[in-house]
């Protein structure tokens, strides 16, 4: 069975199914596993001095390890791909994820203040309804990216092999990929790796955005705001988002009670949203789940004529 009937399976039974509790409340989630690897080479390595050169070494072995674990994977046959891949893929588990977000604050600012808290980790504690909401469209943005099109770029490109390899070192990125005292030299390596394997997920997912939304208009300027944020593939999904939405976006946020006075996205367009952009924004996530599903069976249908 090719690698993009695979996909295409994987990519319906996650947004059928998502991450059913019962099952993840008796067994650990393979990124949770992923997670422990990555926790364990961190108290181990991240000590004394060539913590950079430590930190290519943790690199190395977790995608080693992963290329090795998915290849091995693979033998198991079709259905045990598109099982794997539809677990590491993140569209239902996302949307959900949002939707809470969106159905919470409809009921109280604390409660969506507490829903937020979950899946982003900016302080939330004195947000008002338009910083959730921008918070919970970032958040969506950015995941859209690295959680849905990313791995499903990177099992289209290398099967199994392919999509651990980019989930180990993004796991590794959201773990050690900080610039504190802390991380800086001993995540440096996952971190700008994280980087290199986003680089084309990232303004894929941007385009897509961007041909859903019809906003080629905004184009330049959708250029000019990805280059100012301070993620250099965030900014992508997130500077079309705002386009597609008509929302600002990003701007100044509280990090362990600091504030960090970032570059907004899209600065002169709305920002007191709530719930109703966030389910507009939602909406666009199924919109570029859909375009993806419909690009991964037009590879297959060219692959049969070249």
């Amino acid at each position: 069975m090719s690698t993009p009937i695979l996909l295409a399976f994987a990519m319906l039974l996650d947004a059928a199914l998502g991450e059913p509790d019962w099952l993840w409340s008796r067994v650990r989630h393979p990124a949770v596993l992923m997670g422990d690897a990555v926790r364990i080479l961190d108290k181990r390595l991240n000590t004394g001095t060539n913590r950079r050169l430590k930190g290519v070494a943790t690199a190395v072995v977790l995608s080693l390890s992963a290329l090795f674990l998915g290849w091995t994977l693979s033998f198991l046959g079709p259905i045990a791909e598109i099982l794997i891949c539809a677990i590491l893929l993140a569209q239902r588990s996302l949307v959900q994820h949002v939707q809470d977000v969106a159905d919470t604050l409809r009921l109280s600012l604390p409660e969506g203040r507490a829903m937020l808290a979950r899946i982003v980790s900016r302080d939330t504690s004195h947000m008002d309804q338009g910083q959730i909401a921008r918070s919970a469209i970032e958040s969506a943005s950015e995941n859209l990216s690295d959680g849905v099109v990313a791995p499903a770029f990177w099992f289209l490109i290398g099967g199994l092999p392919g999509l651990l390899f980019y989930k180990a070192i993004n796991t590794a990125d959201s773990m050690i990929g900080y610039r504190n005292e802390t991380y800086l030299e001993f995540g440096w390596a996952s971190a700008r790796l994280d980087d290199l394997l986003n680089f084309i997920p990232a303004r894929l997912t941007g385009i897509m955005i961007v041909l859903l939304s019809n906003t080629w208009s905004k184009w330049i300027e959708i250029i000019e705001d990805a280059q100012r944020h301070i993620s250099p593939n965030a900014g992508w999904p997130e500077a079309a988002m705002a386009r597609a939405l008509d929302v600002a976006l990003a701007g100044p946020r509280s990090y362990h009670g600091e504030i960090r006075h970032l570059a907004w996205v899209n600065e002169n367009a709305r920002q007191d949203i709530g719930p109703r952009e966030i389910e507009r924004a939602i909406g666009m996530l199924w919109q570029v789940w859909a375009l993806s599903l419909g690009l991964v069976m037009l590879w297959l249908a060219l692959s049969h004529f070249i």
